[in-house]
């Protein structure tokens, strides 16, 4: 079935823009990327759009439709009533560069002070040795394909710019609670950088992140509550106390 479709698209930089109304055909079968590079060929030759697989793997062409965080390469046009107007905006969450394209350099930013996977003494590559049960909980969140939604929908983020500095996110909170889990990562203060530097603390697990996440990673629920727990366990379980206190005493 062919049909016209009412698309409304964000045209503009950081300087500011607007929705611009485009009436474009939509063929069966076709997602809302599909529309987006038609606009783009036959009405609006200068729209920008980032993209590069099609295939929901690369997590390039994030953006809002209709006000929710998606893949606009795995959003079908099927889902939406043929008399229904589709809005494309931007990530909201991020500065725009031009149209649909955002800078999302603070995710990079984020993910540069991650301390990185630190291997066992005396245990050379090759020679790591896994139960494959750990390796099951930490290939879940190793599915990310970054697209940043989760990052986008995050209310800690998208509503108060000035915790950008203070809070990393969901994305790479889970990137933390990956390294914690991992059996053979020497480092042991993991929980505690997502406490101090992190801003694990600023999360209040609303699972929005979880919600949009086009892989179904359960984020809140296998990543950042067992952060939090581990945290709190660290920072507030007497006994942990009273054996860190023993600890420096001795030392």
């Amino acid at each position: 079935m062919t049909y016209d479709a009412h698309f409304r698209v964000w045209r503009g930089d950081q300087e500011g823009g607007d929705l611009v109304d485009y009436t474009v055909e939509v063929n069966e079968g076709e997602v809302v990327l599909d529309i987006i590079h038609r606009i783009q060929a036959t009405q609006a030759g200068d729209l920008a759009v980032r993209w590069n697989c099609k295939a929901g793997k690369c997590g390039s062409c994030s953006a809002e439709v209709n006000g929710r965080p998606r893949l606009m390469c795995m959003t079908r046009m099927s889902t939406y009533a043929a008399d229904e107007t589709v809005t494309v905006t931007p990530l909201r969450a991020f500065p725009v560069t031009k149209d649909l394209v955002t800078d999302v350099s603070y995710n990079y930013a984020k993910a540069r002070q991650i301390p990185a996977f630190a291997p066992p003494v005396g245990v050379a590559p090759g020679e790591y040795r896994m139960q494959q049960v750990d390796v099951e909980r930490s290939q879940e969140f190793r599915k990310c394909i970054e697209c940043f939604l989760c990052q986008d929908t995050c209310h800690v983020v998208r509503d108060h710019e000035d915790n950008k500095e203070a809070f990393a996110g969901p994305r790479f909170l889970i990137r933390a609670a990956e390294l914690d889990m991992h059996p053979l990562d020497a480092r042991d203060d993991r929980a505690d950088f997502a406490r101090d530097e992190q801003g694990i603390g600023m999360c209040n697990i609303t699972k929005c992140c979880t919600e949009v996440c086009p892989e179904h990673i359960k984020i809140t629920d296998n990543g950042i509550i067992p952060m939090k727990e581990r945290v709190a366990d660290r920072r507030y379980d007497p006994v942990r106390w009273l054996g860190r206190t023993i600890t420096r005493r001795k030392a």
